[in-house]
């Protein structure tokens, strides 16, 4: 949910990525505007080779972009040094991946306090124990990733992302390994960061389930903007998805 604050966590205007050159030109985004809410849970959705995850790397600073704006809070990401892009990355930003990227010889708890030992920080108590809590996993922090349900080794990685207090947590199909249970166990676990600690959190998915649990689900189509749902159901966005699907050129 919104913290009211009324300034988005993140927000890109008229953002062009290309690749490629001449008849192999690609353009994976195609002048896009959006705004991020703050404290909000955000689905990016469309066919593949809309330009979901191109939009997602660029806004988390892991993908250049050939023109437009990427605005972290109110920090204008065009012309940052790569040394203040790192610093961006480790200290306000947050990211959640399909394939869990745990390291397997660590435990749980070396896992999730991992991206504050290279910043060379200790996490604050109090946040930690909040973490720990929200994510259920207080009885396995000294389990190694091989001792884990998928789900419980995502949510793990949920809680290494959330544990560094970022601005904003970047999620690319997270639930995309995991059965639906499991699935259903991560996505709770992000809407209640989204809802309790006011976290922002923007999930690229191709699951109208995922979907449903999200504030907003933003559609995407030939690196455009194409649609919007707020408060969304799993039937609307399926609804959205059919309408995309048919228009022409489009392949869902």
């Amino acid at each position: 949910m919104s913290n009211g604050s009324g300034a988005p966590a993140a927000r890109v205007e008229g953002l062009t990525k290309t690749y490629g050159a001449g008849e192999a030109l690609v353009r994976a985004l195609d002048g896009i505007t959006l705004e991020l809410g703050d404290g909000e849970f955000t689905a990016v959705m469309g066919p593949s080779g809309s330009g979901k995850s191109t939009l997602m790397h660029c806004c988390a600073a892991l993908e250049t972009y050939d023109s437009g704006a990427v605005f972290l809070g109110d920090q204008d990401l065009t012309g940052m040094k790569d040394k203040e892009l790192t610093r961006l990355r480790r200290d306000q930003i947050g990211f959640v991946f399909q394939s869990f990227n745990l390291v397997p010889t660590l435990t749980a708890e070396e896992n999730i306090l991992l991206p504050l030992a290279i910043a060379g920080r200790k996490p604050d108590p109090e946040w930690y124990r909040s973490v720990i809590d929200t994510v259920e996993l207080g009885d396995r922090l000294t389990h190694k990733p091989s001792e884990l349900s998928g789900g419980q080794q995502q949510r793990v990685a949920v809680a290494r992302a959330l544990v560094s207090r970022p601005r904003i947590v970047f999620a690319d199909e997270p639930t995309g390994n995991l059965d639906s249970h499991s699935g259903a166990e991560v996505l709770s676990l992000l809407r209640r960061s989204a809802d309790e600690h006011g976290q922002t959190i923007v999930m690229v998915t191709h699951d109208p389930v995922a979907a449903a649990w999200t504030d907003r689900v933003v559609f995407l189509a030939d690196g455009r903007v194409v649609d919007e749902l707020r408060s969304p159901d799993r039937e609307q966005v399926l609804e959205v998805m059919a309408r995309a699907s048919a228009r022409p050129g489009e392949v869902a």
